[in-house]
């Protein structure tokens, strides 16, 4: 298999390790007498959205790994590597502990990963980061929508 196949294919398996934790942590929000914020979209919407963007996001490494050297790349590769790893910890968190308020403070952590992976990748690799922008908005959506939950669900 040619490389640069194999590479993207790689930074795929990365955004399927993260997605794939949605499979096995994935709760019933109801199960804890949660009440959805206002604003919460419908649940049939995260799948397609997040596969979309897991699709952008690998895509994305691909391009930063294949672009010219660049002071900044290693960088960029790391805080690519970051925002996956905060990626994958929010679901087990939020849906399989039940903890708003620590996947409050990671969604905050993904949310400041993905800016700074957005505005170091620019100069390093542009397609990169400009794949990341509907990601950063959309995670910009989801950490309103975790906050909406701890308003709308205080602690006893």
């Amino acid at each position: 298999m040619p490389r640069r196949i194999m590479t993207w294919i790689l930074f795929f398996a990365c955004t399927v390790v993260a997605g794939g934790s949605g499979y096995w942590f994935l709760g019933d929000l109801d199960a804890n007498g949660w009440t959805a914020p206002g604003f919460a979209p419908p649940s049939w919407l995260f799948g397609p959205v997040w596969s979309v963007l897991y699709l952008m996001i690998a895509t994305s490494g691909y391009f930063l790994i294949h672009a010219r050297q660049h002071e900044l790349k290693g960088v960029a590769v790391g805080l690519w590597a970051l925002q996956m790893c905060l990626n994958t910890l929010w679901t087990p968190v939020f849906f399989g502990a039940f903890d708003l308020w620590g996947a409050f403070y990671i969604i905050v952590a993904l949310w400041l990963a993905i800016g700074a992976f957005i505005v170091v990748s620019f100069g390093v690799e542009r397609k990169a980061s400009l794949l990341f922008v509907p990601y950063w908005a959309w995670v910009s959506f989801a950490t309103a929508l975790n906050f909406g939950y701890i308003l709308s669900n205080p602690a006893p």
